[in-house]
Parts: C-alpha cells; structure tokens; sequence
C-alpha cells in the first residue's frame, strides 16, 4: 500500500478541511487518513468500489462517507489548500478527452447534464485544465466530450491573474484574444491557418506548452481519471480534485 501513503506534509494540509475532525460539532469520523487512502486506492486502481480491500474498512461505508464529503465540497477545499504555492508568470490551457465506462452511465437528467458526451471516441468526458508555470493545475472544467474547448474558457480564467497565456490553435478566438490584451496579457496562441493575416506569436515560448501535456499524463496514472466511472460530474470532479491535491503536494 506505499503508493497510497501520504507524506506528512501532505496530510497535515489536507487534515485541517477533512470531516468528522474531533474539533468540529456532531459525530466524529472515524481515521480520516486511512479513508482519504481508500479514496487514492479507487482512483490509482480505477477499481469499483466493492472491491475496495478490507483493511480500508467496509466498501459500502467507505463509499457513503465519500458521497458526503463530496456533497460537502470538501475535495475542493482540500485541493485549495494544497494550492498554495502556484506560479503565474504565465499560464497554459488545454483540454483532454477521457472515455466513459459504460458505469459511468445512467445517471438521473441524462449524461449531458453530467458533463458526457458523445464523440469520435463514443461516450466520452473533456477536461479543461489552466496550470501554472510550474505546470500544476490551478482550475479545471469538466465539458461533454463533443464541445468545443473553448466553450468553458471564460470561466476557467476568470479572477486568474497571469502574465501570458499559452494555448494551441483551437484558443485562437478574436473574444479571448480581445479579452486577454484588455487584460494585457500575452496571447502566446498561434494563429488558426484561414486567418486572413496571421499574427505574430513567441514561438519559443509556445514550446514550454508541454508543460500541460505533462500534468494531463500524470492526472491519468490514475485509473479512475484516465476512464470514468462517476455517473456524476460532482463525484468525478471529487476524484480529480484529490488526485491533483496529491500531484501539486509532491
């Protein structure tokens, strides 16, 4: 179980946003490293949650405490306070596509409210992700797999400041490039090929774009991400605020 430990600096993060602390009013959870473990375990493996192993706890209580934490926002907070350290000279953006299991699939309103979709790649998830100059994700989105990037970009960059902006071609959009020099930010975005008059762009910058291509690697070490079984956008966006937490905290 080493690949599920967390380092102590790691923990002593995290610790203060989990639930149940014996600080906070009503019941008190029950080792709350041990089930943030667990959680890791079902996000490294991409395993369902009844095979949970047994020295993690009962499945089906381990399951219920994550809905609650998830309905409580407190991957997010535990992901903020990782976040401490980011780096925004410049930013980078872009999106990956991640396949759906078929459990994945089903839940209540239909797969479009929960952010899936059908693609070239059949049901599928995008995630559309800002890092940092260090490339740590800063914020993500998550889109039905056939939309367009650049559909969810105003709120992925709102209240971010950065210096430049680095994105492929599919960010070449006249609002964002408006928006970005209001802001004056360097669009480090080369220009789409019908362009009537291609601009100019920091071709050596635009190099460090694998930056971003890195983290979506290292987001999909962990089975969970890398193919989607959440029926719900909630619970997979859970999932990948705690994986980021542990990747940005290493």
């Amino acid at each position: 179980m080493d690949r599920y430990i967390l380092t102590d600096s790691q923990w002593e993060k995290m610790s203060q946003h989990c639930l149940g602390k014996s600080t906070d009013r009503g019941r008190s959870g029950t080792n709350n490293r041990l089930f943030i473990k667990a959680v890791l375990w079902i996000a490294r493996t991409g395993s369902p949650w009844r095979d949970l192993p047994p020295e993690f706890g009962k499945w089906n209580t381990v399951f219920k405490r994550y809905r609650d934490w998830v309905k409580a926002g407190v991957f997010e907070k535990i992901f903020a306070a990782v976040n401490d350290d980011i780096d925004l000279e410049y930013a980078m953006i872009d999106g990956t596509i991640v396949r759906v299991h078929r459990h994945g699939q089903g839940a209540k309103g239909g797969p479009y409210n929960q952010a899936i979709g059908k693609s070239r790649g059949g049901m599928t998830t995008k995630i559309l992700a800002l890092v940092d100059g260090l490339g740590n994700l800063i914020k993500f989105r998550l889109m039905p797999g056939q939309q367009h990037d650049s559909v969810e970009v105003k709120p992925l960059i709102e209240n971010v400041d950065f210096q430049a902006l680095l994105g492929d071609k599919a960010f070449d959009a006249d609002w964002l490039l408006k928006e970005l020099n209001d802001k004056n930010v360097t669009a480090v975005i080369p220009p789409k090929l019908n362009r009537k008059t291609q601009r100019d762009f920091d071709k050596e910058m635009y190099k460090w774009r694998h930056l971003i291509e890195n983290y979506f690697c290292k987001l999909k070490e962990f089975k969970r991400i890398a193919m989607r079984s959440d029926k719900t956008d909630s619970s997979f966006s859970a999932m990948i605020s705690l994986c980021a937490s542990v990747i940005n905290s290493r």
